[in-house]
């Protein structure tokens, strides 16, 4: 057996291995045996690179840093689901799915299972690349800390579709999170809430070596392939754990809603047995036709919905109630309460939402209120113990100046909230403002973060975002917590972001509700600022999914004359005010009849960025080396067979710093 030969061997031995311990539960050799086949596979890797494959089991132990996760758009979009919390609403969903489709209809049930949602693309039985949910649209690439998850497969089994995304649930057993705070604990480091964030979080950690070492599992829940080869989820589900995922066995079939509601019954009371945390079950309609048949609403697929559980409630002491100012002006009330614990959370504080919401509960300082986790994530009052209440307490007297600049507060007829109306001298909505344009939906600024948005404009340097693009070294080399490095460093970041498009740079103005969506939305259509400031109520209400109030919002802000001339600043520093719908839009012709590799991590730019730059700078972006090559643009952890084919082919290799003065 040569080497090639013996390494793809091992690896087949490993990944059965793999296989039969996780999700059969039936190992075939001892832990001891299995970790000296493995060290025998790295040893020989190390020895021999160019057998080097992504998919390797020796990847499970991880090691590799990621400074930053990568967007990544799925194929398919990841909805959420319509929630329900009755029998009634069960049926209602029935009834309405009915008038679609004809003919008995089956559901699956499934257990909702608490943690994060990961999209897994295979093509030819090989894990290529996962992404977390994000948006639903698009997430970041977490595939280097995915394949250090053993119930993850890396390489399938059996007779699987060749290319499809596999949805599942990033979870970490409740013992395992014991587990793993009572070593942290030991450590003097601060134990972790709850097993969802905790899941969550572990996601995004630079370092896999560290996420290798989490109880991370993966439990698959559904299917996007392109032949259409299954019929029913039923049928996914069954199959799903022969290719090698990992399949909860607490799935039915059921033919009637009433079935439906006993798994649901069963499982609300029994979930405490079970090893990870659920928050409900979810209910598909079986049939793929029938699913295909019913489609979507703009929000959730109609042939699924979730049954929530009853949250956790807590009953506490409201002590005090304090104000916060949003970058709108919007006037928020905050319940400081006596903490308490409250579905594995320390609860101290919760939103009051408005005015309206403090009058209709009849709030009264020193009361005792019960707590719901909105969602189980937010915490909320939803009743009071009035057997408890103070004699004599009074009712709770809304304030009616801003607590930041003492100006008077108004509340607009139809809406809930009160606004601090002094937006261009309320310091609070200033930084508000210029810490949601520096966001990373938004310009998304190097070496900016809230504390020193906050810290230059207190200091006087900058009042609104436009003034950032005037900042110099020399402005803010001298203040608390920056040094030569730091400014320069922020300076640049500055200065990078001109480059971010148009719809980002539209949602990043803070436009009253104008989200990511809809920036989009009007970016696309109105293809430039001018266009769109010129745009009336009539006009602006024509296009898909703007509605009457966004409309009058967008019409409000560009009629404010003191946004105008920021935006007319932003023009004059280089932002990007119209969409780039072709290579006729060129920022220049500086990388013109150029082809480039990308490898590695960069530290300014993310690689998508980059790319973007090189073709908005008349350059090609190729994914493999040849002699056509012009150069290759390298960051850290660059591919050591690149490395090796560029140096044979002579082809020159330059830095991410390189490459910004050759185009700037």
């Amino acid at each position: 057996m040569n080497i090639s030969e013996k390494i793809f061997s091992l690896r087949k031995k490993l990944h059965d291995h793999n296989y039969r311990y996780y999700i059969l539960d039936d190992p075939l050799i001892s832990d001891y045996k299995y970790d000296l086949m493995l060290k025998e596979l790295q040893d020989l890797e190390s020895k021999y690179p160019e057998f080097y494959d992504s998919n390797s089991p020796t990847l499970r132990v991880g090691g590799g840093i990621t400074k930053e996760f990568q967007t990544s758009a799925h194929k398919s979009p990841m909805y959420s689901l319509d929630n329900s919390y009755s029998i009634d609403e069960l049926k209602d969903w029935e009834n309405r799915i009915r008038k679609f489709v004809d003919g008995p209809i089956q559901y699956t049930c499934e257990l909702k299972f608490d943690g994060a949602s990961i999209n897994l693309s295979y093509d030819t039985g090989k894990l290529i690349k996962a992404v977390t949910r994000g948006d639903g649209v698009q997430g970041d690439d977490v595939t280097v800390n995915i394949k250090t998850i053993p119930t993850v497969p890396l390489v399938l089994k059996g007779d699987y579709p060749e290319k499809f995304e596999a949805r599942g649930e990033i979870v970490i057993p409740i013992e395992g999170l014991k587990k793993l705070n009572k070593e942290r604990i030991a450590n003097d480091e601060e134990p972790f809430k709850n097993t969802r964030n905790t899941a969550s979080g572990s996601l995004k950690l630079q370092d896999s070596n560290i996420v290798s070492k989490r109880p991370l599992e993966c439990l698959f829940y559904s299917i996007k392939e392109e032949g259409n080869i299954m019929n029913s989820q039923f049928d996914v589900l069954n199959s799903a754990r022969k290719w090698g995922f990992n399949v909860s066995n607490n799935y039915i079939l059921c033919n009637t809603i009433d079935e439906v509601y006993d798994f649901v019954k069963k499982w609300e009371e029994d979930r405490a047995v079970l090893p990870y945390d659920i928050d409900g079950i979810v209910i598909k309609v079986n049939s793929f036709d029938q699913q295909n048949k019913l489609g979507y609403t703009s929000k959730f697929p109609r042939w699924a919905i979730a049954y929530k559980f009853k949250p956790d409630q807590a009953i506490t002491q409201l002590l005090s109630v304090s104000y916060q100012v949003g970058r709108t002006g919007a006037i928020t009330p905050v319940a400081n309460l006596k903490p308490v614990n409250l579905a594995g959370t320390i609860v101290k504080r919760a939103s009051l939402h408005n005015s309206d919401f403090i009058e209709k509960m009849d709030l009264r300082i020193k009361d005792y209120v019960y707590l719901e986790k909105g969602g189980d994530i937010i915490p909320k009052i939803v009743e009071i113990d009035r057997d408890k209440r103070l004699h004599g307490s009074n009712k709770l007297e809304y304030i009616s100046e801003c607590p930041e600049c003492d100006a008077d507060l108004i509340k607009n007829p139809g809406e809930a909230n009160h606004y601090c109306p002094n937006k261009n001298y309320c310091s609070t909505q200033i930084i508000g403002r210029i810490q949601h344009f520096i966001s990373r939906k938004a310009m998304d600024i190097d070496g900016l973060g809230s504390e020193t948005v906050a810290l230059l404009v207190n200091s006087g340097i900058i009042n609104n975002y436009s003034d950032l693009y005037k900042i110099k070294v020399e402005d803010i080399i001298n203040l608390e917590r920056m040094a030569e490095k730091s400014s320069k460093n922020l300076v640049d970041g500055i200065k990078n972001s001109t480059i971010i498009p148009f719809e980002r740079v539209l949602y990043a103005l803070g436009i009253r509700y104008v989200g990511s969506t809809v920036a989009k939305t009007l970016a696309r259509h109105y293809k430039s600022i001018d266009r769109l400031i010129l745009s009336d109520l009539e006009e602006l209400e024509s296009v898909d999914e703007i509605g009457e109030k966004i409309a009058a919002s967008v019409v409000e802000f560009f009629n404010d004359h003191e946004n105008i001339e920021i935006i007319n600043s932003l023009k004059s520093y280089g932002l990007q005010f119209e969409m780039v719908e072709s290579e006729n839009n060129l920022l220049s012709e500086k990388l013109a009849d150029k082809s480039i590799v990308v490898s590695g991590v960069f530290e300014k730019y993310s690689r998508d960025e980059i790319k973007k730059l090189i073709e908005l700078n008349g350059g090609k972006v190729s994914s493999s080396i040849s002699k056509n090559t012009s150069f290759i643009l390298a960051g850290s952890n660059m591919g050591p067979s690149k490395k090796e084919k560029a140096e044979d082919l002579g082809i020159n290799i330059i830095s991410e710093e390189d490459f910004i003065n050759l185009i700037y």
